[in-house]
């Protein structure tokens, strides 16, 4: 019987780990993650878990022991958000080369400078070519659930890589919503026992280096390795979305079409817009106006076959990206679905929005006019501007 509770997205994520009861959690505290370390740390005191729990002086700190600890052989978390990544960077990467499968919620926040506390996914967007699989998290429902499943991802044989679980920060975070709970026996049933294999550094039968010097013998083949990986993770994925479906009777995959079926128009969009957009294409659909809405969950993988195929057939497409890249040729999410559907016979016109940046708020009337301008295009053929800001001041 599934557990009706009201939490926090902090809170979810929070309660997910209790559940899961990882051995090891190091942790800096940082807004607007903060509360999640903060609410586990309760549960380390009054019993709840028997997670050992490393308080440390910094971020780059809290993932040195995490890599540590997993290179050991244990199962374990942190979490983060913007600053608190970037000081992360360096081990961000020996994480994802060493293999080690930590699971990491981070609560996106702007990632200075000026600096700023406010949601945008600069962060995440910052560390995308790191190694780490990333899945994001429209609601507290999905981060509760994500985390639950990263835990299977990040562990699997085919995998054994890191994982992001992002949520907007504040937005997610901090708002209290009605969500569904797994009882804890269903949860550890779900994540099973962790086994780390042979190749562990306390295993004394077996002695092994983690993140040793690798020079160009030995470097490109395992470059390659970590590639093949990330390939796999989208198998494994979609195999524990059915099951955790089986478990809970929520469905999710790469990415959740939202009245596509015979979508003229459509927008593509992260984390939490992605709700106040389905408002809008409801409003439209009263008016006859065939508009949909792609929210994509796996980022990294990329899913480039599959968003070709549910795109094909639009005529008009905006990318929403809550992070600007400063290419001058459009944010993250834009570039890269662009070039997913550049083999596609038929694709559509394509234009990019940066939107949202330093908690800048998004309304529906904001993602009117983007549906808006799409039907303007598809109506004239012409494309005024394929690079777009909305809502900011000129």
């Amino acid at each position: 019987m599934a557990i009706r509770e009201r939490l926090s997205g902090n809170e979810a994520v929070a309660t997910a780990m209790k559940q899961i009861n990882p051995d090891v959690v190091a942790a800096f505290p940082i807004t607007p993650s903060t509360e999640v370390p903060q609410y586990f740390s309760q549960f380390v005191a009054n019993g709840s878990v028997d997670t050992e729990f490393v308080a440390v002086e910094s971020e780059h700190s809290a993932m040195s022991a995490c890599v540590g600890a997993s290179a050991a052989g244990a199962r374990v978390m942190t979490a983060t958000s913007a600053n608190g990544l970037a000081l992360m960077w360096e081990i961000l990467y020996i994480a994802a080369s060493s293999r080690l499968p930590i699971v990491m919620p981070v609560i996106n926040r702007a990632l200075s400078g000026p600096i700023n506390i406010h949601n945008d996914h600069s962060d995440s967007m910052g560390a995308r070519d790191s190694g780490w699989i990333q899945l994001y998290s429209e609601d507290n429902q999905e981060a509760y659930d994500n985390i639950i499943q990263a835990i299977r991802i990040a562990e699997h044989k085919d995998v054994r890589l890191p994982v992001m679980v992002c949520m907007d920060g504040f937005i997610v975070s901090h708002s209290v919503e009605n969500i569904e709970l797994l009882e804890t026996e269903k949860v550890k049933e779900f994540v099973g026992e962790y086994d780390p294999g042979l190749d562990t550094l306390l295993n004394p039968e077996q002695p092994v280096a983690m993140g040793p010097l690798d020079l160009p013998p030995h470097y490109f083949e395992h470059k390659r390795q970590q590639a093949e990986a990330m390939k796999n993770a989208k198998e494994v994925i979609l195999e524990i979305a059915k099951e955790f479906e089986a478990l809970t009777g929520r469905k999710y995959g790469l990415f959740e079409e939202y009245k596509m079926e015979d979508a003229e128009v459509a927008i593509v969009v992260l984390n939490s817009t992605a709700g106040t957009a389905k408002e809008v294409v409801d409003e439209l659909r009263e008016k006859g106006v065939k508009a949909g809405l792609v929210k994509i969950r796996v980022f990294r993988p990329f899913p480039v076959e599959e968003l070709r195929e549910a795109l094909k057939h639009v005529k008009a497409v905006a990318v929403m990206d809550k992070a600007d890249s400063f290419s001058a040729a459009g944010g993250p999410v834009f570039v890269e679905t662009r070039a997913a559907l550049y083999d596609a016979e038929t694709r559509p016109v394509m234009i990019s929005y940066i939107y949202g940046l330093g908690g800048r708020d998004v309304k529906t009337d904001d993602i009117m006019k983007v549906y808006e301008d799409l039907l303007e295009i598809v109506k004239t053929g012409e494309v005024k501007s394929v690079y777009n800001y909305l809502g900011v001041r000129e």
